[in-house]
This record gives structure tokens, C-alpha cells and sequence, in this order.
């Protein structure tokens, strides 16, 4: 019978790494005597990132001695220390390839049940001193797993652990593991991994996502790219949308068919701005297209050097060069309602959404929701009307939370203020719809929060937000929020474009990752395992190429790179 070798706690601390702080729970230590397990952790846990680590179904992590002597070979260390790998309980037997989720045990006076595997996470390389121990821990199918306190108890070393229930499908945690991290992935296995209770609710909603794509790899599952690198356009025309919004119809330069964007999608943009100063970066949403012949994108006046430019400098015969269309914030496939929900400019990507929904020959609920602050500001009127009309049971309901004297209700809009929870309630949202989010952050950060209020499930909401994505930074404290910047001491490699962010930098060979110069120029970034397994780092490679080191588990869709492990090879283009 297996047993309990040590139970092993510890609290939050900062800890030195890489020039950083890192808040984290990793270090844990074994205790003497019996400890209450709870709901939440054991008596005297913690965990720093409650994001990644920790909660109901996150609440005690376990990991083999088997596994233990296996590492210690693999990487030639001595007798390690229990806890070493940032687990709870150090167990003599249940090996991930024979635990099954939805096992349950009980050990001493509680009772426990399997939920999932580790997270991917690289605090455990900080731990083991080894950088690349996440992406081996999969690779080497040796997670360990967590567990949900069913009844609280004490527990203590010694405890004999006694399976009281197998789980339901026959999944054990290394086939769970594989199945999300790992290439290779069969629908019905998926199916069955979706049909297990005690799978926790984040994996759940990763399956999920991977069932809607054909059981291909969420990670890799986006729209291939129509060309790699940069193609000629010309500006056709330019059209006055609104005393602040200018559309630009571009054409390809060699005369050459487009390729039809997905509906939602942005084109990635360099213009030459025809003196010393270096190209303008730009990605602006596509808000039309003419079947073969040409893209439309509307941009806004703002701050901004880039919008400035275009409506002051840019005339029609202008050229400039144009990666392709890309994104994956697209309308899905299904049958269920699609409600398109905008306020000011963003509207552009949801125009093309609308327009591809009301082409469809089978036609779909369509709800269109937006908020302008007044008429005049009120752009594509005429188009969102002639699209809704050719879509039985339509409805639209226009909000202006400034409307004018000239503005009648009725006519002009429907609800005179701003979009917000009570409202939305109010309208009687078709039941399993999905949601399509864009506009200003605070609008986004509002109508995100007020659908999860009235109980929109997460996995039905899709947004995509204008400029740099937020970052993820797992565990670094203090992260700062200063605009992107060259380096304080620029390489002489390379040229590094990160297009988003309007910067291009010299490559040097002390990164050890694009990532990594990344973060010394403060570009916005997301990231969790730094070692080529989660994925969260995959972003756009506009143009050029990479080398990977390591090699990553699965690799990335094409036309995107992972920035965690990869260097580049020549100048290079990044959607960052």
C-alpha cells in the first residue's frame, strides 16, 4: 500500500532571480508530527500566485520518491530534500501513469480526490536549479498531481494511503498531462477527459477549447498565415468615416488576389515615412474587404504618432508593406448566437464579423450592441444596417452616452448612456450565446466583468484589445509600467521588431531569449513555464526566423514563434 514519506509545508517569500523578485510558494520543508488538511491548503501552506497555484482544486500537491530517485540520476544530484519539487506530500508509490483523475484516497482522518496535474510553471526551476525542470517534468511524464480536500482531516508522515474510489474514463495523470502539452490528441480522448467531475475547471476549459478545434492543440490551433513576411500595398483610397475615423482601402502593388482575412482579423503594417526617422509599426483590425482586390482598415485620430501620421501625411498612391492578416479573435464555427458588443473604434473588427455573419447561408441569432458618444461619432451606420437586414431576427441596440440635441432617440440610437451590467440584464440575452468584445480598455474591462456578473461563462466571451496585450508575469513583484524603450546598452546584432510596440532594437548575444530582450525594453509580455511547454508566450513572427533552445513540446502554429526559447536567426519581426 502506498504510504505517506513526508508532509511538507511552507509560506510565500521573495526570493532574488535574474535581476528580479519573485514572490513565490515553491520552497517547502518537511514538518514533524500530524497537520490538519483543509479546503484550502494544509495547516501552515501557502501560496503566492492564487492564479496558478492554490484554491479548492489546487489545494495539496503531491509528488513520488520514485520520482525523486529518478531525477536525482537524470541530473546527477545528490540525496535530494523532500519538498524539493514544491509538493505537499511526498508519497512512496501512486506513479502518475497508474493515478487516475477522479481517484480518491483516504490518508490519516481526510479524504482526498485527484483534480490534475502540476502546473507549468518555471518557479520549480527556480527551486531545482535547473531552468529547464518544467518543460522536463512533462517531457519526462512526470508531473506529480494535485488533490481536492473531500473531508479535512489530520495527516502525517507514515499515513497509509488507501484508494477508496477510482476515478470514472481511465485517465491517469500522465495521459492527462500528455494530452494538453503533448502533440497528438484524439477527439474521443478529449470527450472523455471533459466527462470526468473532479477535472479541474481550468483544464476543463482548455479541453473544451481544444474539442472546438478539431482536437487539434489549443496552443496551435490558429488560422494559417496567407504569406510570410511583407508584401507591397497601395492606398487606393481614403474615405472620411467621421471628423476623427478615416477608413484606407489598400491594393496589392504587383496586382496580385488577396487573400480573404478571416473575419476579425488585423493587418500588421510598416510605413515608410520618408526621412531619417525608421519605419512606423502599426497592426490595425481590417474593417472590409473586397474579394480579391483590397483591404480597408478605419483608423481613429489619437495621440498616437502612428494614427497622427495617417491622417496627416498618408494620400492615396502611397505604398506600404503589409504583413498578413492574423489574429484568432475570429468568429467560431458553431451554431450558437454570436452578440457583437463594441464601443467607438472598435467596432472596426466586429463591422467584419457582422458582414461575414449576414453571408452565411444558414444565418444565425445576431445581436448588435455598440456604444458611439453622439451621432456624429456614430460610424458605418449605413453598412451595420444593410448587414443586420439580410440576418432574420437580427436585433440591434445602439447606445450613445452623449447623444446631441440633433441625436433622436429611436431613430439614432436606443438607450441614451453607457452599456453596464443592469442594462445588459435588462435585454434578455439569448441563452449560449457568444460574446465578442472590443473597444477602449476601461469598456472592455467593464462589459468583461458585468457578463461574468450575470453568469456568461468565461469560455464564451472573446475580446481582443487595441495595442500591446496585457502582460503575464507570474510572481515578479514590482513590475513596472514604463513604455517601451531600447535597452540601456543596445546589442549590434540583428535587427528585433516588436511591431505592437512601435520598437525595433538591435539583437544581443547576452539574452538568452527574445523574451528576455523583451522584458529589457519593457515590452509588454506574457509568459508562465519559460521553457517551451505552456504556449502563453506563443506570439506572431510577422517576418524572419528563429532557432529554438530547447526545442519546445509541441511547436507553435505557422507563422508564430515561442519567445521563451527561441533567439533569432536574422532581423526579425515579432506582433508584440
Amino acid at each position: 500500500m502506498a504510504t505517506v514519506l513526508s508532509v511538507n509545508v511552507g509560506l510565500p517569500r521573495e526570493v532574488d532571480w535574474e535581476g528580479r523578485v519573485v514572490r513565490t510558494g515553491i520552497f517547502k520543508s518537511p514538518v514533524p508530527g500530524r497537520v490538519m488538511a483543509r479546503t484550502l491548503n494544509i495547516d501552515g501552506d501557502g501560496q503566492a500566485d492564487t492564479a496558478g497555484h492554490g484554491g479548492p482544486n489546487r489545494a495539496v500537491m503531491v509528488y513520488q520518491a520514485d520520482s525523486y530517485r529518478y531525477w536525482e540520476a537524470f541530473l546527477g544530484r545528490p540525496t535530494l530534500e523532500y519538498g524539493s519539487f514544491g509538493e505537499n506530500l511526498t508519497i512512496d508509490g501512486l506513479p502518475d501513469a497508474e493515478v487516475r483523475i477522479g481517484d480518491r484516497y483516504r490518508i490519516g482522518g481526510a479524504v482526498f480526490e485527484v483534480t490534475q496535474p502540476r502546473v507549468t510553471c518555471y518557479r520549480v526551476g527556480i527551486r531545482m536549479r535547473q531552468p529547464q525542470m518544467a518543460s522536463l517534468l512533462v517531457a519526462h511524464h512526470r508531473p506529480g498531481f494535485y488533490f481536492r480536500v473531500i473531508e479535512e482531516g489530520e495527516i502525517g508522515a507514515g499515513d497509509m494511503i488507501e484508494r477508496i474510489a477510482q476515478g470514472p474514463e481511465d485517465l491517469t495523470v500522465a495521459d492527462v498531462d500528455a494530452l494538453l502539452y503533448l502533440p497528438g490528441h484524439a477527439r474521443d480522448t478529449l470527450e472523455r477527459a471533459l466527462r470526468i467531475p473532479a477535472l479541474s475547471p481550468g483544464w476543463r476549459q482548455s479541453f473544451a477549447q481544444m474539442l472546438d478545434e478539431e482536437g487539434r492543440p489549443a496552443a496551435a490551433a490558429r488560422p494559417a498565415l496567407a504569406w510570410t513576411g511583407y508584401r507591397d500595398l497601395v492606398v487606393e483610397s481614403i474615405h472620411k468615416e467621421s471628423d476623427t475615423v478615416r477608413s484606407f482601402v489598400l491594393t496589392p502593388a504587383d496586382s496580385s488576389p488577396l487573400p480573404p482575412p478571416l473575419p476579425g482579423q488585423y493587418l500588421p503594417l510598416r510605413i515608410d515615412r520618408g526621412t531619417d526617422a525608421p519605419p512606423l509599426l502599426r497592426s490595425y483590425s481590417i474593417s472590409g474587404y473586397v474579394p480579391g482586390r483590397s483591404y480597408r482598415i478605419s483608423v481613429k485620430r489619437a495621440e498616437g504618432e502612428g494614427s497622427r501620421f495617417l491622417h496627416d501625411h498618408v494620400a492615396a498612391g502611397q505604398r506600404m508593406e503589409a504583413g498578413a492578416p492574423r489574429g484568432d479573435f475570429t468568429v467560431s464555427t458553431n451554431s450558437s448566437p454570436v452578440i457583437l458588443v463594441s464601443a467607438g473604434i472598435g467596432i472596426t473588427p466586429l463591422l467584419a464579423m457582422l458582414g461575414a455573419l449576414s453571408g452565411e447561408p444558414s444565418p444565425r441569432t445576431v445581436w448588435w450592441i455598440h456604444c458611439a458618444r453622439r451621432g456624429s461619432e456614430d460610424v458605418f451606420t449605413g453598412e451595420v444596417r444593410a448587414a443586420l437586414a439580410k440576418l432574420p431576427g437580427s436585433r440591434a441596440i445602439v447606445f450613445y452616452s452623449r447623444p446631441a440635441e440633433s441625436d433622436v432617440a429611436g431613430r439614432d440610437y436606443d438607450v441614451a448612456g453607457r452599456i453596464d451590467r443592469e442594462r445588459l440584464e435588462g435585454l434578455g440575452l439569448p441563452p449560449g450565446a457568444h460574446y465578442y468584445l472590443c473597444g477602449p480598455d476601461a469598456f472592455m474591462r467593464q462589459v468583461l466583468t458585468d457578463l461574468k456578473d450575470i453568469g456568461v461563462a468565461d469560455d464564451h466571451v472573446h475580446s481582443e484589445a487595441f495595442g500591446p496585450e496585457s502582460s503575464i508575469t507570474p510572481g515578479i513583484t514590482g513590475a513596472g509600467t514604463r513604455a517601451p524603450h531600447l535597452p540601456a546598452t543596445p546589442g549590434s546584432g540583428p535587427i528585433v521588431t516588436f511591431g505592437r510596440s512601435g520598437l525595433s532594437v538591435p539583437w544581443d548575444r547576452r539574452y538568452a531569449s527574445l523574451l528576455e530582450l523583451a522584458e529589457a525594453c519593457d515590452v509588454s509580455v506574457r509568459w508562465s513555464c519559460r521553457t517551451g511547454v505552456c504556449h502563453t508566450c506563443q506570439c506572431g513572427l510577422v517576418d524572419g526566423s528563429v532557432a529554438y533552445a530547447p526545442d519546445p513540446l509541441t511547436p507553435p502554429a505557422a507563422g508564430d514563434v515561442l519567445i521563451c526559447c527561441s533567439v533569432p536567426r536574422g532581423p526579425v519581426s515579432l506582433d508584440l
